[in-house]
């Protein structure tokens, strides 16, 4: 697979190629990290799509000295809080928003709500504050590090390693519960 300076190389030489790295890298990741705060497939996909086109669009707006990976989660992220915020009838979703103004949960075929395990987990990070879904999502799913997540939030590193660590305690303390 192509790292990150090859994508950046390969847009900058023949966009339609760059392009198709670029897909081929970050389609899966992202779809997924939208997915996990949208939780619907086709609103998963929409906020995808928009993603891609925005960083296509934005291409040169790209700062070298950040990490593209960041980059690209954070026009992943903004397009998802987007769409929630529409949700809501909001224009936009702000980070400090609690997840009752932000989710809308929604059956959809492409989660298996007979994993009573899985469910238990999703309720568990969706009960979380935004900025904690998104520290604990991005750094246990997606794997990206603290300055890359500080980077996509507009926090600090410090901020998100406390965000990630009290939203995993209290993720833990909710799997414990009622079983």
């Amino acid at each position: 697979m192509h790292n990150d300076k090859d994508i950046i190389k390969a847009v900058q030489a023949d966009p339609e190629h760059g392009f198709r790295l670029l897909l081929k890298r970050y389609s899966e990741p992202v779809y997924w990290h939208i997915r996990r705060l949208v939780v619907a497939h086709d609103d998963a996909q929409d906020a995808s799509q928009e993603t891609f086109v925005r960083v296509f669009r934005h291409f040169r707006q790209y700062d070298s000295k950040q990490s593209f990976k960041a980059w690209v989660f954070k026009i992943a992220t903004n397009e998802a809080l987007r769409l929630l915020g529409k949700r809501s009838g909001k224009v936009m979703v702000s980070l400090d928003d609690t997840p009752e103004e932000t989710l809308n949960m929604k059956a959809d075929e492409y989660f298996d709500y007979s994993d009573a395990l899985s469910v238990k987990l999703q309720q568990a990070v969706h009960a979380l504050p935004v900025k904690q879904q998104l520290a604990f999502n991005m750094r246990y799913y997606d794997e990206l590090s603290y300055k890359e997540i500080a980077a996509v939030t507009g926090s600090t590193a410090a901020n998100v390693k406390m965000n990630y660590h009290v939203a995993k305690e209290k993720i833990v303390k909710f799997m414990k519960s009622n079983i």
